[in-house]
């Protein structure tokens, strides 16, 4: 086993860290002078940019874990199996993040405990967090056996590969459906604070629908990033399947949302090319429309840089939705006033450098991918057709 080794300092670590740096100097401010010192949050507009995108997409781009083990564990599609860890831990890291954007967003943050013994079962809030503390551990335990096979523990990694996971993947999807789903209900109870164009009794139908889509193309995305970043080998059948994937979800998707549109005669506002209009062509149509038809192309497949390009929509696309859904959506339903303050993208911005370093050390130092670590690999040179 070989000694580890630090990564050459470049501009990205730097530009991270320095991120970073000023995240933590944010968060002194925030827990010492009041969550009023760093964000534009009031009563009229209590969720913000950090509830739209460190939560609701946050939560979403950790869709890929349950979507992938769910692939590989129960439709018993081996095939891609070695994209699995990836997945698993992309949505680790994710619910990690999720959870400390929770600490920063909350006014009283030292109060996160306690669902855990005050129990409500009928508020969709309390469900959302048990959800979300039972998957994080799921995630947690399906993340282990990579830290195990590191260390060269290799039967405490084969036991709870034979004994642990089927039962695991099999609660990640149950909990992953739960509370996927559940955040789509927390805005069902506002019928009347979200223009029609977002709001629907189906949400919570949409928003799991979304996850399953954006979970595949995030982990086509995060190969790609891999692979140009760290050097690690791409398996261009399975990209290929996952693209194809994800093309029928977007289609299924977008036929659920347009006919929820059309029932609830709301179909009407598409076209009115106002700032609600404007939101909505480009989250369906850049971020739904032009991927999926663009998936459904064997020469997009084919191409690496394609591929990875119109996977980037789509997981933009989505992002868009809950950004419009918890924000867009609100303000012009209400037409309370919010402007996020530059601390509150400092926040999530910090948040997602946490989880790229992360994720790169990861990569670096685990077995992650099938050929090992970075530690224990020589770099491939890029290519671009998938052959």
């Amino acid at each position: 086993m070989s000694s580890f080794k630090s990564p050459r300092p470049h501009f990205w670590s730097s530009f991270f860290i320095g991120l970073i740096a000023l995240l933590a100097f944010i968060l002194v401010r925030r827990f010492t002078m009041g969550i009023g010192s760093i964000s534009n949050l009031s009563d009229q507009m209590p969720w913000g940019l950090w509830i739209g995108f460190d939560l609701l997409c946050g939560v979403a781009l950790g869709a890929g874990g349950f979507t992938v083990t769910a692939v590989v564990y129960i439709f018993h599609l081996k095939n891609y199996q070695s994209m699995s860890r990836p997945a698993v831990l992309t949505a680790f890291l994710g619910y990690i993040i999720v959870v400390m954007a929770l600490l920063v967003d909350l006014g009283r943050p030292w109060n996160i405990w306690h669902p855990l013994v005050f129990w409500n079962p009928h508020s969709v809030m309390f469900e959302v967090g048990w959800c979300v503390i039972l998957y994080t551990t799921v995630l947690f335990l399906e993340f282990v056996p990579m830290v195990f096979e590191r260390i060269g523990w290799t039967k405490q990694m084969h036991w709870m590969h034979k004994n642990l996971t089927p039962g695991l993947v099999i609660a990640g999807v149950l909990l992953s459906t739960m509370h996927q789903s559940s955040l789509g209900t927390l805005y069902v109870i506002a019928p009347h604070k979200l223009h029609p164009l977002w709001y629907s009794p189906i949400l919570p139908i949409l928003f799991f629908v979304s996850a399953i889509a954006l979970g595949l193309s995030m982990t086509n995305v995060e190969a790609f990033f891999a692979f140009r970043g760290l050097g690690h080998q791409l398996k261009p059948r399975m990209l290929r399947g996952v693209g194809r994937a994800s093309a029928v979800m977007l289609m299924v998707y977008l036929v659920i949302r347009i006919e929820d549109l059309i029932i609830r005669d709301s179909f009407k506002y598409v076209f009115t090319m106002d700032k609600a209009s404007l939101f909505f062509l480009a989250e369906i149509v850049i971020g739904g429309i032009l991927p999926m038809v663009l998936l459904f192309q064997k020469r997009v497949r084919h191409n690496m840089l394609l591929l990875g390009g119109t996977q980037l929509l789509v997981v933009l696309g989505v992002m868009f939705n809950r950004m419009n859904v918890a924000v867009t959506a609100f303000q012009l339903g209400t037409g309370a006033q919010y402007q996020p303050h530059w601390m509150e993208f400092v926040v999530s911005m910090g948040m997602v450098a946490i989880g790229i370093y992360a994720f790169s050390m990861a990569v670096r130092y685990l077995p992650v991918f099938p050929e090992g670590p970075l530690t224990h690999t020589q770099p491939k040179d890029p290519f671009v057709e998938l052959s």
